[in-house]
């Protein structure tokens, strides 16, 4: 065989090689983790609330793990190949504000099981995504609009944004980057909801 062919042989091997490589790795699964009691626990003055489950865009109804490189161009978000979170974002979010509004002192309730009158917490993700600033420097950015109902009356919307440092520059930082987030958007909720003028039952 001819020595540039058998080079461009060898070159071909290897890339088919790497490809089949990378496919068999299995896909590793994240999620926010355990939920640590806060400061806020057993701040028994939210009363019962309703948590409708979270919306956002449908990007964030499937367990890709995304990431954008806001340096090279941030106007493409990218997905990593071998690491997804373990249920939807919307899912772990909706699961994470209750478990963390539970943990303040509210009792918290599903639109089935609620009574007239009792206030309603809407939440709609805006931005969910690990925000690469730098080649080996990124950031969990979790940002939402959260409204207040109470009967067919809103009480009150506010957005809330909480950007946290990743440890590492990699799917396994940004989920722990993005569960800090969530954290100090939740913490932020809670602090929100205790300054309002609700029926608190």
């Amino acid at each position: 065989m001819h020595p540039t062919r058998t080079i461009l042989a060898a070159i071909l091997a290897l890339l088919l090689s790497a490809c089949a490589s990378q496919k068999s790795q299995p896909t590793t699964q994240f999620d926010f983790g355990p939920a640590a009691p806060t400061a806020q626990a057993a701040q028994a003055t939210l009363g019962s609330v309703v948590v409708t489950d979270v919306t956002g865009s449908s990007a964030l109804d499937s367990e890709r793990m995304f990431y954008r490189l806001s340096y090279a161009d941030p106007l493409q978000a990218r997905t990593y190949a071998n690491s997804r979170w373990t249920a939807n974002p919307l899912q772990l979010l909706t699961q994470r504000f209750k478990t963390r509004l539970a943990q303040a002192g509210a009792r918290v309730l599903s639109e089935t099981d609620a009574a007239t009158g009792v206030p309603l917490l809407r939440i709609d993700v805006d931005e969910f995504i690990q925000d690469f600033g730098g080649v080996s420097q990124s950031t969990g950015v979790v940002a939402v609009r959260a409204s207040v109902f109470q009967g067919h009356t809103l009480v009150d919307q506010r957005s809330f944004r909480q950007a946290v440092a990743a440890p590492g520059a990699d799917a396994a930082g940004g989920a722990r980057a993005l569960a800090a987030s969530t954290d100090a958007v939740a913490a932020d909720i809670v602090a929100w909801l205790g300054t309002l003028n609700l029926n608190r039952r």
